[in-house]
């Protein structure tokens, strides 16, 4: 059996002498390993790094075997980030939690095909905190734990929605939050339909915390596991700009 698609490196594990297991997200396929012969070797290492986008062919004996990958490079989102901290960071955030939250071997084109925008903006600048937290989103609802960002779960208005709930990912009206503001998620303007994309540092952390909560709770907590350290190390990041936003 085999397949050729366009993929997404997502993660690598070393596997004996230059070989390693590679997780690739594809349309079709998801997120998927196979063995990649030489791909921490000297002239493959390139090909093989998280957040590459590739044209990858995985064989394999049977469908349920772990099989082999070979691959063409087609966009070096790593090396192009590797000037860039901002990116560099949200890059391997991005990769790491594709790689943790998403079922091997189901296929979730919306998220697949988000990611591989955030990818191939790189470095024209499309990768930025807002995308990313619109992507994580996404990936949220794909997986069935999706935010209800549409209108306040107390009063039904639809204007005004300023705040989340933390256990049911409903949005509340700041007019209604009350007494309870400071047990609510706040909910930044890059997340509603209506918003641009002009955001700050500060509307950046708000937005990772809130999607970061829930993919604490839902998608990785469910499997007993922590969020990746890659979107921990963003979130570290993203505070320390919002500090020197605020002459911190």
């Amino acid at each position: 059996m085999e397949w050729d698609e366009p993929g997404i490196v997502l993660s690598l594990r070393p596997y004996g002498e230059g070989d390693a297991v590679a997780n690739v997200m594809t349309l079709e396929h998801g997120a998927h390993r196979g063995l990649a012969r030489g791909a921490l070797s000297r002239r493959d290492a390139a090909t093989w790094q998280p957040g590459n986008a590739i044209q990858v062919r995985w064989v394999g004996r049977l469908a349920d075997q772990l099989g082999t990958y070979s691959a063409e490079l087609v966009h070096a989102a790593a090396a192009l980030a590797m000037d860039d901290r901002l990116a560099l960071t949200l890059l391997a955030a991005a990769c790491a939690v594709a790689d943790g939250a998403l079922p091997e071997r189901e296929a979730h084109p919306r998220v697949f095909e988000g990611l591989l925008r955030l990818v191939a903006g790189i470095p024209a600048g499309a990768l930025g905190p807002a995308a990313l937290i619109r992507w994580e989103a996404l990936l949220l609802a794909d997986l069935g734990y999706g935010l209800d960002l549409s209108r306040c779960a107390v009063s039904g208005a639809t204007d005004g929605l300023a705040w989340v709930s933390p256990r049911t990912g409903r949005a509340v009206s700041d007019a209604a939050a009350g007494i309870w503001k400071e047990k609510l998620l706040r909910l930044p303007k890059l997340l509603l339909a209506e918003a641009g994309d002009a955001a700050t540092p500060e509307d950046w952390y708000a937005g990772l915390r809130l999607t970061g909560h829930f993919l604490a709770r839902d998608a990785f907590g469910i499997h007993h596991r922590p969020l990746p350290q890659p979107r921990l190390a963003l979130y570290d990041l993203i505070e320390k700009l919002a500090g020197e936003n605020n002459g911190g």
